[in-house]
């Protein structure tokens, strides 16, 4: 991303509070984070909008990130009809029976283990990446996979808000 405003930032810089807020909720799901981001309009590049998202998830409360959280999908099924996280989690799109039944189960059981969705930022990973990250990660002190989450989620939200400020969807 080029340090000067591009078409898709100079837009949701002028946006109105409503559209703007509908497309930052589009990235992440938080109202606090998309609040954080919406009081420092307007962004001089995309850079400063990446560093304004990374302090705002750096600040988020447990309620926040558990917020953020509720707005992906499991890995291995997105949402139908949304072609966001079909693109991102293209690497299940391949993935063997065996090795989707398999990610049903880690799912299931990392969920009722930390109460939340497995997240990571699956763009670029194959099925067997996301597998392996899974079983790594199911063992950890919840305490510590939540700061795992917010560094996936800061992830994530560089990629949608790329996109956001080219001037494609996020």
């Amino acid at each position: 991303m080029s340090s000067s405003s591009t078409p898709g930032l100079t837009r949701f810089n002028t946006a109105d509070v409503s559209e703007a807020r509908a497309a930052l909720h589009e990235v992440c799901a938080s109202e606090a984070w998309g609040s954080k981001i919406l009081a420092q309009r307007p962004y001089a590049d995309a850079d400063a909008l990446f560093a304004a998202s990374d302090a705002a998830m750096a600040e988020l409360t447990a309620e926040d990130l558990a917020e953020a959280m509720a707005g992906h999908p499991p890995i291995g099924r997105p949402k139908p009809g949304d072609p966001t996280s079909s693109r991102e989690q293209r690497g299940m799109a391949g993935a063997s029976e065996e090795l989707k039944a398999e990610m049903l189960e880690l799912n299931l059981a990392y969920h009722e283990r930390f109460g939340h969705v497995f997240l990571i930022c699956a763009t670029g990973l194959t099925g067997e990446q996301m597998r392996d990250a899974v079983r790594n990660r199911i063992d950890n002190a919840p305490e510590h996979e939540r700061e795992i989450v917010r560094g996936e989620l800061v992830k994530i939200n560089r990629i949608r808000l790329t996109r956001l400020a080219e001037g494609d969807a996020a």
